[in-house]
């Protein structure tokens, strides 16, 4: 054996692989950055839904903060990625972050001023999707920059614990400290704590793409994934999870219906899954060593559809909560090889708009899954629909390994998109 063999400290690792975060001070900065705004950002989210409840006493009100989110995160999602093709992607993650936390001093603004008024808050929400369809296909665009190839898996495995430990920690952080102390304390913090992240933009090199040249194109970013069937597999394969096998939209009334709960038991519903990938994240030292990520993708998403189907056969709480924090590991598994290769195997001109695809994919798979799991539960049951999405999902997955043989052979020593 050659001096590159795989020592046996790393074969055993189980933990986290915190090789990124040693190697490189940029990407370091950068993921804790990362993880302290995530935490302010969801504390923000939940401070605004609380407060739109507060002024209108609406559910329905609540519900458009969503839409209010999604609508202007799938609009941008493409063309922030055409945008970090075209310019210095430091700059572009710089200044929208510098809208974000602008953003959050206004909120904070208005609630000193008792200013109160629900189309303030609308308002505010869609600039910050608009702030973060711009910022995150540049952020995603630089990790391979900072880190060599074999670095990729790890560095996804840690910011997938940065992202679940901010979204999981950040709302219950903001509950308290707008009990305490108002919600102009919860927006003060979180427009603080974009202090690390702009600190981290600021520090890093410029971030020109290679071979860039004029204008990006949306269209030339879509053609591209058109001729590229290994990338299109892992936009389809997460597709099936997310629309055929999401079961969060029944929650409420699972928790009742099954487990006779309350709103303390949807809580917990909503957390399983989070907790499993925050789990998935901190155990993934073992991803490293995995070559065939196109596999490790089909058996991660059918892992994920299995957990949901059992999980629909269940009555008893925290057997569900175990197969839920199953599928959330799972979840976690197929994020990190999935973006693994749409960074590995995309020409760095490209990675932009591919990043502004994934977006686009992760945050309307899950919102259309909602809308098919609530639908076929009023014409079946909440089982039926659980279960069988579960299954369906399985079986998505089988049909298309079947039909893309060459996705399950990918290699990640010889990236082919």
């Amino acid at each position: 054996m050659t001096g590159t063999t795989t020592p046996p400290s790393a074969r055993r690792r189980v933990f986290a692989d915190l090789t990124p975060l040693r190697t490189s001070a940029d990407y370091r900065r950068l993921w804790a950055g990362g993880t302290i705004s995530w935490m302010g950002q969801a504390m923000t989210a939940l401070a605004i839904s609380l407060q739109v409840y507060e002024i209108t006493g609406s559910n329905f009100a609540v519900g458009l903060v969503g839409l209010f989110s999604l609508v202007p995160l799938v609009a941008f999602g493409l063309y922030g990625g055409a945008i970090a093709d075209t310019v210095d992607r430091r700059k572009l993650g710089l200044h929208s972050s510098v809208g974000l936390a602008v953003l959050s001093v206004v909120l904070a603004a208005a609630a000193l001023l008792d200013y109160h008024r629900v189309w303030l808050l609308y308002a505010v929400v869609a600039l910050q999707a608009v702030c973060g369809a711009l910022n995150g296909p540049a952020r995603s665009a630089m990790i391979p920059r900072l880190l060599p190839p074999e670095q990729l898996p790890a560095a996804n495995a840690l910011n997938s614990v940065s992202m679940t430990s901010g979204i999981t920690a950040g709302p219950v952080l903001g509950g308290l400290i707008v009990g305490w102390w108002g919600y102009q304390a919860a927006y003060l913090i979180d427009a603080v704590t974009f202090a690390a992240a702009l600190y981290a933009m600021w520090r890093l090199p410029s971030m020109l793409p290679e071979g860039r040249q004029g204008r990006a194109s949306v269209l030339d970013g879509l053609r591209f994934l058109g001729t590229r069937p290994n990338i299109r597999m892992t936009f389809f394969s997460d597709l099936a999870a997310m629309v055929l096998a999401q079961p969060r939209a029944l929650f409420p009334a699972v928790a009742v219906l099954w487990y006779g709960g309350d709103a303390r038991t949807v809580g917990l519903l909503v957390a399983a899954p989070a907790v499993g990938a925050l789990l998935g994240g901190l155990f993934s030292g073992w991803q490293g060593r995995i070559r065939r990520h196109g596999l490790a993708i089909l058996l991660s998403v059918a892992s994920w559809g299995l957990a949901v189907a059992v999980f629909g056969l269940t009555r008893n709480l925290w057997v569900g909560l175990f197969f839920l924090a199953l599928a959330g590991a799972s979840d976690t598994v197929s994020m990190v090889f999935r973006t693994t290769m749409l960074q590995a195997a995309t020409p760095d001109g490209m990675r932009g708009r591919l990043q502004g695809v994934f977006i686009v994919v992760v945050a309307g798979g899950p919102r259309l899954g909602d809308f098919l799991a609530g639908t076929a539960a009023d014409l079946t049951s909440p089982a039926v629909a659980i279960t069988g999405g579960g299954l369906a999902c399985v079986l998505v997955v089988g049909l298309l390994a079947a039909r893309w043989r060459a996705f399950a052979r990918y290699d990640a020593r010889t990236p082919q998109a």
